[in-house]
């Protein structure tokens, strides 16, 4: 009995700790806060946007008895699971990609931290998510028109230049909290840095050859 009671201590504990160590985001957080999340990039993933897309598209329209629950897929992207991800609660109307005006704030604090130094070099990914309600091939359809919506607000209200954005939408496919697929949480947009831009300092130019003195002397003139 001792045994048993411990071992869901054990349990409690370690599904404590992952929670925590998950990265949260509120509507309060700190531009610092968004750049110390991110700002945790490594190593680029491989990752081919228009293959994954293709591959998101054709999963969501499998049927058949052998296709798993949702809450038992295989994540679809596992590589970005490995990269700091920033996990925004936008506001959306009901089905659409339309962004709610009191969600603006949080894209622009957003926006504000990928301007900032540490983050300036950055390209980032914005990943759309939907609950798995209603149909698996329109979830993903809606999942990518809100990352395109919010890396247009990005780029065209708050001036984050086009080229440090891209947008992949993963519908159901890659739950955020597989034990709760219908659950909001599952809605969420995720920020992931990409790829970092080394930039090689430019090679002064080198310096002017000296002049050869000419061998030649000086010319007589004659009277």
């Amino acid at each position: 009995m001792r045994r048993a009671a411990r071992s869901l201590l054990s349990g409690l504990i370690a599904a404590s700790l992952a929670a925590a160590s998950a990265p949260v985001w509120s509507q309060e957080v700190s531009r610092e806060d968004i750049v110390r999340q991110l700002g945790r990039f490594e190593t680029a993933p491989a990752l081919d946007l228009p293959a994954l897309k293709q591959q998101t598209q054709e999963r969501s329209r499998m049927r058949g008895r052998n296709e798993p629950p949702p809450q038992k897929r295989p994540p679809i992207a596992p590589e970005l699971m490995n990269l700091p991800a920033l996990n925004v609660d936008i506001q959306f109307d009901v089905d659409t990609p339309i962004v709610r005006p009191e969600s603006y704030q949080a894209v622009g604090r957003i926006a504000d931290a990928m301007v900032y130094s540490d983050l300036l070099p950055y390209t980032f990914l914005i990943v759309g998510h939907v609950e798995a309600n209603g149909k698996r091939e329109s979830n993903v359809i809606l999942s990518q028109r809100r990352a395109d919506a919010i890396r247009d607000i990005l780029a065209n209200t708050f001036k984050i230049s086009v080229k440090r954005l891209q947008s992949i939408g993963l519908g159901e496919e890659q739950l955020l909290d597989p034990s709760k697929p219908t659950a909001a949480v599952n809605q969420q947009i995720q920020i992931i840095p990409i790829a970092k831009t080394v930039e090689e300092a430019a090679a002064p130019p080198p310096p002017p050859a000296p002049a050869t003195p000419s061998r030649q002397g000086p010319r007589k003139h004659r009277n």
